[in-house]
């Protein structure tokens, strides 16, 4: 399917590596100029080769830290310098911490608001004008299946991320119909944080191999963990005409494990 988005130009956060990653890829294999984003030049570096060795449009890696309001002026900036406009953002930030409630401290939360929220808030500030200026603006926001079910000893996510929700729905409506807004929400998908850590237990014993570690991550009706390119995939649907009629919505991307029936 030909998502009609060749030509366009994307800011992607938080993809040199993961999610982010796949969703940079996916959208420049379509022909999308993509700006990539991290904080670690060397990681970047080489995911910005390895996205260019199969997209169809420009990959142009500018670091920065989400967390530092000036660095995501510069993101945005860097992207409507190099491209002459911006027409797809797609926010994705690192998880915080995992713990209990009362394991974590006020410092805890107010590094997690500022990582998966207020990176959102900034992004969404500086980008809004220059999405309108194109035909049919897209945010998509990755998130979590957290704000959907609440995951045991994920209570930062669990709690901050449903922020996230809270603006995507706002802005799909304060910023209609010039600009579109939807959310994904991924459950486990093997992504190189997923693989360190059950090749980490399975150095410590706790299965006999990595196939069998990386079934424990499944727990959904697909009896497999997710592919980073089937978000990836839909995160360029959700940013295309094709998908044209879909705004304000939290799409789970979880194989059918999120027990809610909405």
């Amino acid at each position: 399917m030909d998502l009609e988005i060749a030509g366009n130009a994307a800011l992607v956060t938080a993809s040199s590596s993961g999610l982010g990653k796949a969703s940079a890829t996916a959208l420049a294999r379509e022909g999308v100029d993509v700006v990539i984003n991290g904080r670690d030049e060397d990681r970047l570096a080489e995911a910005k080769a390895e996205i260019e060795s199969v997209a169809e449009g420009e990959v142009v890696a500018q670091p920065g830290d989400l967390t530092d309001p000036d660095d995501v002026t510069a993101l945005v900036e860097a992207t409507v310098d190099k491209f002459g406009g911006l027409d797809h953002l797609v926010t994705s930030a690192g998880g915080p911490p995992s713990g209990a409630f009362l394991e974590t401290d006020d410092e805890d939360w107010e590094e997690a608001y500022e990582l998966l929220v207020m990176s959102v808030v900034r992004l969404a500030r500086e980008a809004e004008p220059h999405l309108r200026e194109g035909d049919g603006g897209t945010i998509v926001n990755v998130t979590s299946r957290s704000v959907k079910e609440a995951l045991d000893s994920l209570v930062l996510s669990n709690s901050v991320r449903m922020g996230v929700i809270g603006l995507e729905k706002t802005l799909s409506k304060e910023f209609a119909p010039a600009i579109r807004a939807n959310a994904v929400l991924p459950g486990p998908h093997e992504t190189s944080r997923i693989r360190e850590l059950v090749n980490d237990a399975v150095d410590r014993g706790e299965y006999d191999s990595y196939e069998e570690g990386l079934a424990e991550w499944a727990g959904n009706p697909l009896e497999r963990i997710g592919d980073p390119m089937e978000l990836g995939n839909t995160v360029a649907f959700l940013s295309s005409p094709k998908s044209g009629f879909i705004n304000g919505t939290a799409l789970p991307i979880d194989g059918g494990a999120t027990g809610a029936n909405l």
